[in-house]
């Protein structure tokens, strides 16, 4: 900065004519664009709202250096850095680690003049589906979604990875990334079996359907024929056009390429669009361009919501795969809203015919079949549908090709004492009595009031989700003092992320070798001491290394090896001693588990043979694992495919949709989730004489899995009670649902808050300095804010504005700022509005302080600040 300022220096000194240009021009010719904009229009404005985010990217950046990996969102953000940045966080990340790579990102982003580098940071993370881009939210609008509190021994859902799933995804998915096997599965023409021909029939004959059928039934040929037959029935010179939904990536790619060559072969055509494609295409041309379009819903719900699609009316038919989604926030509902919307609004334009794919409809809280009546009736009316399509007829058959496993439940011991997990405990209550110590500094709030999430437990999915809240509470918790604002909220990240890797390794040590989760500390401690290591990180890198003896030789002694993997062990020798060519999908927990099961496996003399492949999500919670699209589709490949890999471990991502070969062994591995997930995952053993698995230690798990089994039998006395229903009666019962619905919904469309009215005060943002009370603000023509009063006029000052223009009623004349010396915050304009000389001010410029408790609020725009609004009076002014 010195070298900086001092340049400038000499620069205005310079005689030379032209050397100004000159100067305009070696800046774009360094990359600084800009830098190079602001300096021509003379309008700072665009770089300095960058502020904002550089100090929550400071603020973060605990953080970000420990969760993501520079080198996987690189591609995407180097447009926003200048070339040789790009090169020393390559050069950093070789020669000292990821972490030191990630500060050195950090660094060059809070150089970034670019104003786009925010949302390009941000798109980045949701294509990697980092954790950290919960945290940076780049669109103040946005809803808060809440975090629901997990309880220990449930799986977290896909439902929350749906809602960051979306906006951009990875990979073009057209491309083949496995070069080395086929990936699609060319068709030739089948004939249907009989069970088949039963779940079409009612959408064949033109009827709303929910299909629920077994995994491995072969729903998704199911919907090529309703498609087949949807599209032939039009007579000459009309035209069907048929939407499929596929919520997750592997799935929508998978369905892709099976509509594809089953229908491009009888002359239509098809195409997708997921997020990852959405950028480089016109959703609206390939919609309009093509017969059968294979789409994840949010690009459906985004172009519903620009007008991209003007209405559903376009399609003839909708296919919703996993459509038990079909709930809350989900996409699939936002779609099913806009229908119901044109269904119940009276619209003459047709509606299209909906098909519902499922294994399993679920039955939510039900505790009786006349809940779980109901609770089906209300999935029937988001999907206006009136049939529910099962195998009656053709059982028998069924059954010949979907072979239920058969179920063991086996409760494994774990260890009696626990000497690594009593040493990281220790370590765990240590850290967290520095991250207290740090608010008893300011007394105003306590680390236990920032989440509502109590009797938290060491080394738990709870705790993970304890320091969640934690840190989204972090990032906007605000002092008077930003400095001491800001060290308060580095050393609360730097803390919550010591304590996130202590938790995931007690995970891993409670589920597979002391010397994994030994392993997975030591990695990230060395990581840590390469990066920037502050005095903080000093301090908790030596209570570990204090330790560290200690948990060596812990991890060391035989005495402490896990007994469940002794059970596990067992398990697998006796299936593969049995019958030697078993295809086995272990499911566990957590990615980190199944790195570690890897390693367990490769490691022991007597499993080595099975050769394991691993299928995880792309989600990054560190920098090692999360696996990009083009390796879940070679994983899967090589499982299909190579004999070697005779077992293929695998979190939650195998649950949904995903054809896998035949496997003949499921193991659940301390794994239990709801009903639905229970039959989606039994359903992968797909092989004649398949076994299925459950091991736990937790007799509560055991338990919860029998429950699960009884809601399934809940879930299929309902569904046949509501199939002996009179078909209008249901169609009238779900009329009547939707219209309640409607109404709740609308009602709650409608809302206006109410406005706040104790008079507020207005702070500069960057310096804090009084500015104005809300009692004298004025509202002109519904969206522009003036300050009336004298008193205002002397807290800024003003510079002709450098593209001074006419629009309506306003001449834009001046620009305002902050009169305070050493600050000159961009404040607005000052406008010639009729006959009135007055300042208009924006929200994002100030910080909003509560007299009477000093609380202090940022807005991005006025809509958001609920105050009471007065009009602007031209009487008023004239006095």
């Amino acid at each position: 900065m010195e070298a900086a300022s001092l340049f400038l220096k000499f620069l205005l000194e310079l005689q030379e004519e032209g050397w100004f240009r000159g100067f305009l021009d070696a800046l774009a010719h360094a990359g600084y664009s800009g830098l190079y904009e602001a300096i021509e229009s003379w309008d700072f404005q665009t770089i300095e709202r960058l502020e904002e985010y550089r100090s929550l990217l400071k603020r973060l950046q605990p953080e970000f250096k420990t969760t993501v990996n520079p080198k996987d969102i690189l591609p995407e953000v180097s447009k926003c850095l200048i070339s040789q940045e790009c090169e020393e966080i390559m050069q950093v990340c070789s020669n000292k680690g990821l972490m030191a790579g990630a500060e050195k990102m950090v660094e060059c982003f809070l150089r970034s003049d670019k104003e786009n580098w925010p949302k390009t940071l941000k798109l980045a993370l949701d294509k990697e589906e980092s954790k950290f881009s919960e945290l940076w939210t780049v669109d103040k609008g946005a809803k808060n979604i809440d975090v629901k509190v997990l309880e220990d021994d449930e799986m977290e859902t896909s439902d929350i990875q749906i809602f960051y799933k979306e906006e951009s995804e990875c990979q073009n998915l057209s491309q083949n990334s496995c070069p080395s096997s086929e990936v699609s599965h060319i068709y030739t023409p089948v004939k249907p079996r009989n069970y088949q021909l039963e779940l079409a029939l009612p959408a064949k004959e033109g009827k709303n359907t929910i299909i629920c059928a077994p995994t491995g039934c072969g729903k998704t040929f199911v919907s090529l024929l309703i498609c087949e037959h949807h599209l032939k029935k039009f007579p000459q010179g009309q035209k069907g056009k048929v939407v499929f939904f596929a919520v997750q990536l592997p799935v929508y790619e998978q369905q892709k390429s099976v509509f594809s060559n089953y229908f491009e072969r009888l002359g239509y055509k098809v195409a997708g669009v997921s997020g990852a494609t959405s950028e480089n295409v016109s959703v609206k041309q390939i919609v309009e361009n093509n017969d059968i379009i294979i789409l994840t819903p949010q690009i459906l719900v985004n172009s519903l919501k620009n007008g991209t699609i003007p209405s559903l009316s376009v399609f003839t038919l909708m296919i919703f795969d996993e459509c038990h989604n079909t709930g809350k926030h989900h996409p699939y509902n936002m779609i099913m809203f806009n229908y119901l919307d044109q269904k119940l609004g009276g619209s003459s334009d047709p509606l299209p015919q909906v098909i519902g794919l499922t294994a399993s409809v679920g039955i939510g809280d039900a505790k009786s079949t006349a809940e779980a009546v109901e609770y089906i009736c209300r999935l029937c009316a988001s999907l206006d549908t009136s049939v529910i399509a099962t195998v009656k007829d053709n059982l028998e058959e069924l059954e010949e090709i979907v072979y239920k496993p058969q179920k063991f439940f086996r409760k494994v011991e774990s260890r009696t004492t626990d000497r690594f997990k009593c040493i990281i405990s220790q370590l765990m209550r240590e850290t967290e009595s520095l991250a207290k110590s740090i608010f008893d500094e300011i007394g105003t709030i306590t680390l236990e009031g920032i989440s509502q999430i109590q009797n938290r437990e060491f080394g738990t999915q709870k705790y993970e989700q304890w320091i969640v809240t934690v840190q989204k509470a972090c990032t906007v918790f605000q002092l008077p003092d930003k400095d001491e604002e800001s060290r308060i909220c580095k050393a609360l990240f730097l803390y919550t992320s010591h304590l996130r890797k202590y938790n995931d390794a007690l995970i891993i040590n409670e589920h597979a070798r002391m010397k994994d989760a030994l392993d997975y500390l030591k990695d990230f401690f060395t990581n840590v001491r390469a990066a920037g290591f502050d005095e903080i990180e000093q301090d908790l890198t030596r209570r570990f290394e204090e330790k560290l003896q200690k948990l060596e030789s812990v991890s060391m002694d035989p005495s402490n090896e896990n007994p469940k993997l002794k059970d596990l062990c067992f398990i697998l020798q006796e299936e593969y001693h049995l019958n030697p060519e078993s295809r086995t999908i272990l499911f566990v927990k957590t990615r980190a588990l199944v790195d570690a099961l890897k390693k367990w496996i490769e490691e022991n003399s007597e499993l080595s043979f099975l050769k394991p492949g691993i299928l995880t999500g792309r989600g990054k919670t560190n920098q090692n694992t999360g696996m990009t699209l083009p390796a879940q589709k070679c994983a899967l490949d090589a499982f299909r495919t190579n004999g070697d890999k005779k077992i293929l471990i695998a979190t939650s991502v195998a649950d949904e949709g995903i054809d896998i070969a035949e496997c003949n062994l499921v193991i659940l591995y301390e794994y239990v989730g709801n009903v639905i997930k229970m039959i989606q995952t039994r359903g992968r053993g797909r092989a004649r004489g398949s076994k299925c698995f459950l091991l736990t230690s937790n007799a509560a798990v055991i338990e919860k899995e029998k429950i699960n089994i009884y809601k399934e039998k809940m879930m299929n006395d309902s569904i046949s009670m509501l199939q002996t229903w009179n078909e209008a009666v249901f169609k009238e019962k779900v009329l009547q649902i939707q219209i309640q619905e409607k109404v709740i919904r609308d009602r709650q469309g409608k809302v206006e808050p109410v406005p706040d009215k104790e008079n507020k005060k207005l702070l500069c943002r960057k310096c804090k300095a009084f500015a104005c009370y809300t009692v004298d603000i004025r509202v002109v023509e519904e969206c522009h804010y003036t300050v009336v009063g004298d008193a205002f006029r002397k807290c800024f000052v003003s510079k002709l504005h450098p593209k001074p223009k006419s629009f309506g009623y306003f001449e834009k004349r001046a620009k305002i700022f902050c009169a305070r010396p050493n600050c000159s915050h961009d404040w607005g304009i000052h406008v010639k509005y009729k006959i009135f000389e007055i300042p208009v001010i924006k929200i994002e410029s100030f910080v909003v302080e509560d007299i009477a408790t000093g609380a202090q609020k940022l807005y991005a725009k006025w809509k958001d600040f609920h105050f009471e609004k007065i009009p602007f009076d031209a009487k008023e002014m004239s006095k």
